[in-house]
């Protein structure tokens, strides 16, 4: 073998190793983040299904909140006497998932995150990235239940990388919802959000955007691009999804 190809070989050596370290990596990470995921809706013992899903969510603080965003909450008028909000978690013993109640603790509707207060033994909490430690180019993951409802509670992953940090304003999903604060939040301008170039469904809304090698929380996804009807979203997927910045979660923690 010549020394130019005994190069090649040794380069190319390295870099299927380092790529097998960096998924190995992620599969840790993986494996941990999913016992802190859960599935978000109502409960009701007299429907059938008995849990309606609407969203994802995951543990933080001590283990007895779950961050998701508010648009995955129920309406008011939906959660009636013999409906509840509740999430989803994994019987230690037969792995079934379990309905536990859950509150809203606290909320922004601006930033569209909700903070609730779920009933029952703390969950692993995830840990949160620092304010502004999201890069543009950075490699990340995010997790949830795509389309819950119909292929069950199984937490899925989907990776990628923040493609920009951009500025974006929420508008209301209606004009019966341009309430007096809701156009004042419009006067005041957008935020920053975080575009991801990752596949998305509907479902992985509230679910955690976190580092690939650490495992931490970088945002809290929000919204995917859809190109035509809503059913498109999951025919011909865009690949650009978006995410709320980790320190809007921090705010609604701290407020508790």
């Amino acid at each position: 073998m010549t020394g130019t190809r005994r190069r090649q070989c040794l380069a190319w050596l390295a870099s299927a190793t380092a790529a097998g370290w960096a998924r190995a990596d992620l599969s840790n990470v993986v494996t941990a983040v999913r016992s802190s995921l859960v599935p978000v809706g109502s409960f009701n013992a007299t429907d059938n299904p008995r849990f309606s899903f609407r969203g994802s969510g995951f543990a933080v603080g001590d283990g007895s909140f779950v961050a998701t965003n508010h648009h995955v909450l129920p309406a008011t008028a939906e959660v009636e006497s013999l409906s509840r909000l509740a999430v989803l978690v994994g019987d230690p013993a037969t792995g079934t998932p379990v309905a536990r109640r859950a509150t809203v603790h606290a909320s922004d509707r601006e930033h569209d995150l909700a903070l609730l207060k779920i009933e029952g033994p703390a969950l692993p909490a995830m840990t949160l990235a620092a304010d502004g430690s999201a890069r543009e180019g950075q490699s990340i993951a995010l997790m949830g239940y795509p389309i819950g409802g119909v292929f069950g509670y199984s937490p899925v992953t989907h990776r990628g990388i923040i493609a920009s940090i951009t500025r974006v304003a929420l508008p209301a999903a209606t004009a019966q919802q341009l309430d007096p604060r809701a156009v004042a939040r419009l006067r005041a301008g957008s935020f920053e959000v975080l575009q991801l170039d990752a596949t998305a469904y509907p479902g992985n809304s509230g679910g955690p955007v976190f580092d690939v090698e650490t495992g931490t929380v970088l945002g809290v996804l929000n919204m995917v691009l859809v190109r035509g009807s809503r059913e498109s979203a999951l025919s011909s997927p865009t690949g650009i999804s978006y995410a709320i910045p980790v320190r809007h979660l921090h705010k609604l923690l701290q407020s508790r």
